[in-house]
């Protein structure tokens, strides 16, 4: 940043150019009485006209912004119609220290509260994450009451913003969080637990998961049965959620079918998937609808086929490759929940990984080259996934394939700072160290003392 004015600075410029007024307002497409109250300082300059000024001087956009900060928005009570336009330009410009530097600014008047919560949620829905957690974050700061709805809206966004691939970190972000839902409107509150019910499951946390999915279930049965459905006001804040609103009741079954599934306890499971395989209660018939009716009929066949197979009945294993075959968006899933059977029970399913081996390789190298950690909320279901592979490979003692898939596993585990899949991992290598290759025990050696190093 230049210790000069940006007043100064062009000034500079138009004499290095040799420019008189009307010269520089026609390149600028700026009116010159407009243009020359700016440069005498009677009239503030707007960031879209610095953008303009900047772009004629030939420097990069947001050049200037740290001194647009001390020239225009060092004031006692800064006005909102230029801090507003200047916060959405290093949003858009990822200048997220010139955001900090403007809020700070603004702190002492809790009446700039209600225009930066708004900024935050129109960043929000722009995906401007970084900006919107700044601002989220000054809200909340300066929230004098402890209950208000406001409060709790930053606390959720806060929560969405912060979810990453660090699995002990979400544990914490998740606990931050929790206690302000009940303070969110009744409507949105599904959608927070929801997304806190997803948390939970990808750490494998069942038993605060069933907690969350049997209140979910019994706050979206209240609002979805209950006679204000039809008042005007109620069903426009409906529209607010991020599904139809039978879907959390439904989503409910599957997240406690899945809790059982974790306890291994597969016929408690498969009685709370038969509890959403019919679904003529359900009232809407519109298309978003019709598309989640499906999704659920297609997840409550695939899931009986899943329990039916782990609890040993392996006489289901064709009908569940024919599923799989009808539904190739599914496969993947399918093929996890097949390998954990077969180590389960000793089957062998090399015909079933040959047939789809062109699928699991494809998957298998997308998630090596894309963003691992996108959709952070969801499972683990790529660590599973490498799991089954090692443990099926290992204990039929096709090494090289099993030690292959072990090294992605405990690398994937070291990332996204899961200690308890790493471990798991650990013990797989440790139980078949002495027949793995010199070269793989010498990266799990340099792996395992990096992670002591970081602990």
């Amino acid at each position: 940043m230049s210790t000069s004015t940006i007043l100064e600075e062009v000034h500079s410029f138009i004499r290095e150019q040799e420019l008189n007024l009307s010269q520089f307002s026609m390149r600028l497409n700026i009116n010159a009485g407009t243009l020359s109250y700016i440069l005498n300082g009677n009239r503030a300059l707007t960031i879209e006209h610095l953008d303009r000024i900047s772009e004629i001087m030939g420097v990069p956009i947001g050049h200037y912004y740290e001194n647009y900060i001390e020239d225009y928005l060092q004031e006692r009570n800064p006005n909102w119609r230029r801090v507003g336009p200047f916060l959405r330009k290093c949003a858009e410009l990822d200048k997220l220290d010139c955001i900090r530097r403007t809020v700070c600014l603004l702190l002492d008047n809790l009446s700039y509260s209600t225009s930066l919560f708004e900024l935050a949620e129109e960043f929000f829905e722009k995906g401007f994450y970084g900006a919107a957690e700044i601002l989220y974050e000054n809200v909340a700061m300066c929230e004098t009451r402890q209950y208000s709805e406001r409060l709790a809206i930053c606390q959720y966004r806060l929560f969405k913003i912060r979810i990453g691939s660090d699995q002990a970190n979400n544990l914490k972000i998740a606990h931050q969080f929790e206690p302000y839902v009940d303070r969110l409107d009744e409507v949105l509150q599904l959608d927070a637990l929801k997304d806190l019910a997803n948390l939970y499951r990808s750490l494998r946390e069942w038993d605060r998961l069933e907690v969350l999915a049997l209140e979910m279930e019994r706050k979206a049965r209240l609002l979805y049965f209950s006679t204000r459905r039809s008042d005007k006001q109620f069903y426009e804040r409906q529209h607010r959620l991020s599904r139809p609103m039978f879907v959390y009741i439904v989503y409910a079954k599957l997240l406690c079918a899945e809790v059982y599934e974790g306890r291994e306890d597969y016929a408690k499971a498969l009685e709370y998937t038969y509890q959403y395989t019919n679904l003529s209660w359900v009232q809407e018939k519109d298309e978003d609808s019709i598309h989640w009716l499906r999704l659920f009929q297609k997840w409550s066949s695939a899931n009986i086929y899943v329990n039916r197979l782990m609890s040993g009945e392996i006489e289901y294993l064709p009908d569940y490759v024919a599923f799989m075959i009808e539904n190739p968006d599914e496969v993947i899933s399918s093929i996890s929940n097949v390998m954990s059977a077969a180590n389960r029970h000793q089957i062998d399913v090399d015909h079933i990984l040959l047939q789809f081996k062109s699928e699991i390789e494809a998957y298998i190298n997308r998630k090596q080259s894309n963003d691992l950690y996108k959709d952070q909320v969801l499972p683990d279901k790529y660590n599973q996934f490498l799991y089954d592979l090692t443990y099926y490979y290992l204990h039929k003692k096709e090494y090289t394939m099993g030690f292959n898939y072990l090294m992605q596993g405990i690398e994937n585990s070291v990332k996204m700072n899961n200690k308890e899949a790493l471990l798991d991992f650990m013990v797989l290598f440790e139980h078949h160290r002495h027949m793995a290759a010199i070269d793989i025990c010498k990266k799990y050696k340099n792996i395992v003392s990096e992670v002591k190093r970081s602990l």
